[in-house]
């Protein structure tokens, strides 16, 4: 078993129960750890015995571009189709950091994180 990891993918997204950050959005970190079996493609060199980064990186940017109220509701979107469309993926983990979020204090980020196991 092995573990591919893509962090901080960044994206601009409008998440968020408030009215104002469906219309302002705001900064994003995704980071996502995929767990698979990765001997056959550590043997065969072969991109598609493997989990395509490209692919998580792509999942994340479309489910990121579909507004939700909470970040568990967009996270389970991320997982869900990493399950469904990587073959391979045992399991997988992401976290959803919104940046400066409006919560009336000096905050850095919050986070997410949530697992899903097939």
């Amino acid at each position: 078993m092995g573990i591919i990891k893509v962090t901080n993918i960044q994206v601009y997204a409008y998440h968020g129960c408030l009215v104002e950050e469906g219309k302002i959005g705001s900064d994003y970190r995704v980071d996502v750890a995929v767990k698979a079996n990765l001997q056959p493609s550590a043997a065969s060199d072969n991109l598609k015995d493997t989990v395509d980064y490209v692919q998580i990186n792509r999942i994340v940017k479309e489910e990121m571009a579909i507004r939700s109220k909470l970040l568990e509701h967009v996270g389970k979107r991320i997982l869900d189709r990493i399950l469904d469309e990587i073959n391979i993926a045992e399991e997988a983990t992401v976290e959803v950091s919104k940046i400066n979020p409006p919560i009336g204090g000096n905050v850095e980020q919050v986070t997410i994180q949530m697992t899903i196991t097939r």
